[in-house]
């Protein structure tokens, strides 16, 4: 089963039905869709309802991707699900994300590193391919963000929305996804992290952010990254049709955007507008989205950066199916 390379083949994305414009939030945490805009750049986002979980927006999106793919989900190897929202800590959520697409003898893994976590699996899906270990590996991110974030958090309760995007990841004889670059800021986990344990006290622990601090971190790490993984796949950002980092926030992706002098050819993905953050499905989210209106063309290579809690961070080209 040694193969040269491994590819992207197909990409795929479940959004919530619901739209939530920043009017809705507004009376909550005492705000404005002025000052929602500014601080942010969003617009809207999309909160799931009643049977859109977790499980069922990845299986949902994975199965989108399977299609685009051309791949047969009896031919899936693996499943990876990357979330921190998935509340439940045992049993893991790719299991049985398998059996609704009907891989149902694939292996599944959850893979928690926050806002990194799809660039994270994306890294672990392409070494187990190109090491020979699997062939047809299905990789989702999917955030039901809404059920870890307080309502009434002025500095977050506007930020976060819900959805999943996934992608098929398969033997390629000329390879599609560039050498990961990545680590950890453990010392700075309090950045971003919950207020207290699950199960420590009665009340749900809610995910709380140090926004000032979290936001000069991320415009310094996402361009370091980045340069790193440019360098790694042997390219310069003159050769990127698309940018495409964890939509946080659209001024983190703005600066990190006149960092790296993309220049005008490349595309830059600011899907936060109407998706707001949805952790680890906002780059496949993002992904999906500028495919689907035909932003970038198929074979473009495109510079993915995922950072947040853990402090984590990841970044790799890939090559558009």
């Amino acid at each position: 089963m040694t193969t040269p390379g491994s590819a992207i083949l197909g990409v795929g994305a479940y959004r919530p039905a619901r739209v939530v414009g920043n009017e809705e939030i507004c009376g909550r945490i005492d705000s404005s869709d002025e000052w929602i805009r500014r601080r942010s750049g969003i617009v809207s986002r999309r909160i799931a309802g009643a049977g859109e979980t977790v499980l069922a927006m990845a299986a949902e999106a994975s199965r989108k991707a399977l299609a685009q793919a051309g791949t047969d989900p009896q031919g899936v190897d693996m499943v990876l699900l990357a979330s921190m929202s998935f509340t439940e800590q045992s049993p893991p959520g790719a299991p049985r994300i398998a059996e609704l697409i009907g891989a149902n003898a694939a292996a599944g893994l959850d893979v928690n590193a926050a806002c990194s976590g799809f660039c994270y699996a994306l890294a672990l899906a392409d070494g187990m391919v190109c090491a020979g270990q699997a062939r047809r590996i299905v990789v989702v991110g999917s955030e039901r963000m809404s059920d870890i974030v307080d309502p009434t958090d002025r500095g977050s309760a506007f930020l976060f929305g819900d959805g999943a995007g996934a992608v098929v990841v398969g033997r390629a004889d000329t390879p599609g996804i560039g050498p990961v670059s990545w680590g950890s800021a453990g010392g700075q986990h309090a950045l971003i992290s919950h207020d207290h344990a699950w199960g420590e006290k009665p009340e749900r622990p809610y995910l709380r952010l140090a926004g000032p601090e979290v936001f000069r971190w991320a415009t310094t790490i996402v361009p370091e990254v980045s340069r790193r993984a440019l360098d790694a796949a042997g390219i310069d950002v003159g050769a990127l049709g698309a940018f495409i980092p964890h939509q946080a926030n659209l001024r983190i992706v703005e600066a990190a955007a006149r960092s790296l002098g993309l220049p005008p050819t490349t595309v830059v993905a600011r899907d936060v507008v109407h998706s707001g953050n949805t952790s680890a499905a906002s780059i496949p989210l993002a992904m999906e989205d500028l495919m689907s209106r035909g932003a970038v063309a198929r074979g473009d290579r495109a510079l993915l950066v995922g950072f947040g809690a853990g402090l984590t961070y990841a970044a790799q080209v890939v090559t558009l199916p």
